[in-house]
Order: structure tokens, then sequence, then C-alpha cells
């Protein structure tokens, strides 16, 4: 059996930055950074802070427009449950769920595929759910011009669980709407559909 390899690639010189500021702070918060549990914290902290947060480089209007295909569909498609996680820029706590997105096509449609990759680009970066919402539909009109656009995203937001109102069930949900689903029976069609157990 091969060994494990590790595929993540990290800069090495900002990896070390961010892990000295993470022993400073375990160090400040009164526990031992020298400990046993605690000697390799540091570095994993820094690797996972760097990978929620490698939406910064990386461009969503390239990845769509590497996979746009000229088509005469012009029916709606739609990608439902998408999981979304991401750090709130207030508390650097995450937050996590589904989006549910809907484009109907004008001359181009894009690989399934880009979708998903695009919520990721931006849910990798300090965010709020509002504007999440807001880029992942500006980056879909702008750059597929399609007829019409929908953008829904449903939340937990460990910052309401775990501290302050400490609410375990709540969920926050955000939409936005472009184009032909503006139109009230569109956008009712497109909510319908997303809320259908059709399996």
């Amino acid at each position: 059996m091969a060994p494990y390899k590790n595929l993540e690639e990290y800069n090495i010189e900002v990896t070390n930055e961010v892990k000295d500021r993470f022993s400073r702070i375990i160090d400040e918060i009164g526990e031992d950074v020298n400990r046993d549990g605690l000697l390799k914290t540091p570095e994993r902290a820094a690797k996972a802070m760097l990978f929620l947060t490698q939406g910064y480089k990386q461009n969503a209007e390239e990845i769509l427009k590497g996979a746009m295909f000229k088509e005469d569909y012009d029916d709606m498609v739609i990608i439902k449950d998408i999981e979304v996680y991401s750090l709130c820029e207030h508390h650097m706590l995450p937050f996590f769920g589904k989006a549910h997105i809907a484009y109907i096509p004008n001359g181009y449609i894009v690989g399934l595929s880009k979708i998903p990759r695009i919520v990721d680009v931006f849910a990798r970066r300090l965010q709020v759910q509002e504007r999440l919402t807001h880029d992942i539909l500006e980056c879909i009109n702008d750059t597929l011009k399609p007829q019409g656009v929908a953008v829904v995203i449903e939340a937990s937001h460990m910052c309401m669980m775990m501290r302050g109102v400490q609410k375990q069930n709540s969920v926050t949900t955000t939409s936005g709407f472009r184009g032909q689903f503006e139109k009230i029976e569109t956008r009712n069609e497109f909510l319908k559909l997303i809320s259908s157990d059709l399996s």
C-alpha cells in the first residue's frame, strides 16, 4: 500500500508566520504550548486557516469561463444542496449549511461542477452570509450573462450556537434573484423545486 501523501501545498514562510502567531495565542490564553498534545497544534492551526481562506487566491470568474459551452438550452438549471463551509468574519467561527443555485441559460451553459467550485471560492474567505450570497449571485450573473440567476443559502452559525445568544437550532436563510427570477412565478417554481424531494 502506498504511503499517505498530503496534497495540500503551503507557502512555508507564510505558514511559519501564522504558526508563530498561533503559538503566541495559545500561550496568552494560559496553555502550555510545549506540552505533548499542543506541540504541533500551531502548525496544524496555521495550515487549517490558510486552507479555509484559500478563496482569496482563486478567481471564480475564470473558473466559470473555463467551462462555458454554447448551447441552445434555455430552461431552468438547478444545483441544490451544495455544502457550504465558511468562517464568520466577526468571530472567525464557522458557519455551515447548504446553497441552492439556479440559472436560466442565455446561449451558454456551464459545467455543473463549476457552480459548487465558485461557492467554495467565495466561502473560503472571511465572510458574512449576506455577502456570500451576493458574491455568488453576481459572479454567475456577470460571467454567464444568463436570463436569470437565483441563490438561496441556509446556514447555521457557530457564533450564535457556541457563544452570544447560544441558540442551537436557529438557521439563517439569505437569498438573491436576478433577471427572470425577479418574476414571482419563476421564483416560486425555483423555491418549490429546491424544497421538493424528487428522489
